[in-house]
C-alpha cells in the first residue's frame, strides 16, 4: 500500500476534495490512496486575517487550492511569483531547500507538499520580523518601539 498516510489525533479534523472528516475518539491512522488528492489538515488552516505576512499569503494560496476555493491553474503562476519573491530574503541553505521543494511540488501540482515546505520558513519569517524590529502588517505595534518614539518626542519639546 502506498500514497499518503495521516496520522490523526481524537477528534482531529481533515478536509480531502472538500469533505470535512472528522477522527474518532482514539488516534487513527487515514490512508490516501488516490493520487492527488487535496488534504488539508483543519488545525493548520490559516484564516484569511492570519495571511499577512508575505510567507503566511503564499502559504494561503496552496490553501486555497487545497480546500478547493481556487483553482490549481490560477494559483500556480501567483504561487511560483509568491516563492520567488521570498527567494529574494530567505537566501539561507535550509530556506533554499524548503523554497526549492515548494517549487518542485507546484510545478508537479503537489500542493500539500508545497504547503508543508512554505509553512516551514513561517518561524524563519517570524524571527527576521522581530530581528528587524518591524510590526509585520496586522500585528500588534511594537510596545518598545512605541515608548522610544515618545520619549524622543518628549526630550525635543520645548519647555
Amino acid at each position: 500500500m502506498s500514497g499518503l498516510v495521516l496520522k490523526l489525533g481524537p477528534h482531529e479534523r481533515v478536509l480531502v476534495n472538500g469533505a470535512v472528516i472528522q477522527n474518532g475518539d482514539r488516534r487513527g491512522r487515514l490512508s490516501i490512496l488516490t493520487p492527488n488528492a487535496h488534504i488539508l489538515r483543519l488545525k493548520d488552516a490559516l484564516h484569511p486575517e492570519e495571511a499577512g505576512t508575505p510567507v503566511r499569503r503564499v502559504c494561503y494560496i496552496a490553501q486555497l487550492v487545497l480546500s478547493g476555493d481556487a483553482e490549481p491553474d490560477a494559483a500556480r503562476l501567483q504561487l511560483l511569483r509568491g516563492i520567488e519573491q521570498l527567494s529574494q530574503v530567505f537566501t539561507d541553505a535550509d530556506s533554499r531547500t524548503q523554497l526549492a521543494a515548494a517549487t518542485a511540488c507546484v510545478a508537479d501540482d503537489k500542493f500539500y507538499p508545497a504547503l508543508k515546505a512554505l509553512r516551514a520558513l513561517i518561524a524563519r519569517e517570524d524571527r527576521l520580523f522581530a530581528a528587524a524590529a518591524v510590526r509585520p502588517p496586522g500585528g500588534p505595534p511594537d510596545p518598545a518601539k512605541a515608548a522610544r518614539s515618545r520619549a524622543a518626542a518628549g526630550a525635543g519639546a520645548a519647555p
